[in-house]
């Protein structure tokens, strides 16, 4: 069974062709930096490799690069799109709707939309996805995996916030979790790793960021809620601000609530705090002695390490933080931040080690960290290839 993945970020695609049920990857690649003049384009398979720098304004332009590429005559995998049996699509909401893998038809697509408010840098992708797909894979199945799905397991002591109670049984208005297919791969692979971790925190750090508990393979506690924009600093949202901050901007300064919605959504995290969204630009200009560039460097590594002790607190215990995604896997430098003056939590960084990079599990703590520092390279596409194939295979 050919299956090809569509994972779309917020600023970024990454895809596959995966041959099952042998985990088999045909073709990978990524587009990232989307809307950019510098976009990135990869394209990888057993006997090319295409890198290219050029403007892709939106998503559906690079889905309909990605597809070109995939049947192109000189360097495609595929002679034509009725080899592709299914197509499997990273959701980022399912709202109170979806807590499954699910084939997607015209009930699910009108779902999906009726969560773009709630997921509006991620949903509306993921759709558009979706869409090109339909038109481009057209005899393939279409399936939808949730990136909320794996929090459903947050206890309600977690999951529900102290509002009035019709809020969560009439609106479904709780802490649904996000990342979760990440979050669930990445866990996974290091309970195997440890042989006998059971208490977990991974970090999931890339233009997008969220921080989960897991408790012996479960979620617990996950730092995004209702929709992905709280918890950690990101490239352009905000995440944790004081909701009177937000009373105040529309109360006292004029702002409308669209203006604050943009504003938290597109112009904060990173971007609002240096004027750059991308973390690599970030640490260059720190690096030249940018003094907001570092400071927004400083602020996103002390809240990361803020929720690694909210979380210890609720798994009483420690045994393994995981750094994945794009900044987690290859920024040591953040890392380094992270990690410094954590001993209490036995999180002690091995620094020769923390600069090594490769594409495997890898530990980077000192021998004597009582905690393990594990970098684990995410891979959300084979995780959503093994659900979409369990789901297709019954």
């Amino acid at each position: 069974m050919k299956i090809v993945i569509i994972n779309s970020g917020s600023s970024s695609i990454k895809y596959q062709l995966i041959e099952m049920p042998s985990n088999e990857v045909i073709c990978s690649g990524m587009i990232d930096r989307i809307g950019l003049e510098t976009s990135n384009l990869t394209y990888v398979t057993n006997t090319n490799k295409i890198e290219e720098t050029l403007p892709i304004a939106n998503h559906k332009i690079g889905l309909q690069k990605i597809a070109r590429l995939l049947m192109d005559e000189k360097v495609g995998v595929i002679k034509s799109t009725q080899e592709i049996n299914a197509v499997g699509h990273r959701v980022v909401h399912g709202g109170s709707n979806f807590s499954n893998t699910t084939i997607i038809d015209d009930d699910v697509k009108e779902k999906i939309k009726q969560l773009f408010d709630l997921a509006p840098l991620h949903n509306p992708a993921n759709f558009e996805g979706i869409i090109v797909a339909e038109e481009i894979f057209d005899s393939a199945v279409q399936v939808a995996v949730f990136d909320t799905a794996f929090h459903q397991t947050i206890p309600v002591v977690a999951h529900k916030y102290a509002v009035p109670n019709y809020l969560l049984t009439e609106n479904k208005i709780r802490v649904y979790g996000f990342h979760g297919t990440s979050h669930k791969y990445v866990s996974e692979k290091a309970i195997d790793y440890l042989e006998n971790s059971s208490k977990i925190i991974t970090i999931h750090l890339g233009n997008g960021c969220s921080m989960t508990a897991i408790k012996d393979g479960k979620s617990i506690d996950t730092s995004l809620g209702f929709a992905p924009m709280n918890g950690l600093i990101m490239g352009t949202r905000s995440g944790d601000i004081d909701q009177s901050v937000i009373f105040h901007l529309v109360n006292s300064l004029g702002y409308s609530v669209a203006d604050v919605n943009t504003m938290l959504q597109k112009q904060s995290g990173m971007l609002g705090l240096t004027g750059f969204s991308d973390l690599r630009d970030i640490e260059s200009n720190a690096g030249q002695g940018n003094k907001d560039c570092q400071l927004a460097l400083d602020m996103n590594a002390y809240r990361i390490k803020k929720f690694i002790g909210s979380y210890a607190a609720a798994l009483n215990g420690l045994d393994a933080i995981i750094f994945t995604a794009g900044i987690g896997e290859n920024s040591s430098y953040i890392r380094k931040l992270v990690c410094t003056d954590m001993e209490f939590f036995g999180i002690e960084l091995d620094e020769a080690k923390n600069e090594i990079r490769s594409k495997e599990i890898r530990e980077i703590n000192l021998p004597q960290s009582k905690t393990k520092i594990l970098v684990i390279p995410t891979n959300e596409e084979i995780e959503i290839a093994n659900q979409v194939y369990d789901l297709l295979s019954v």
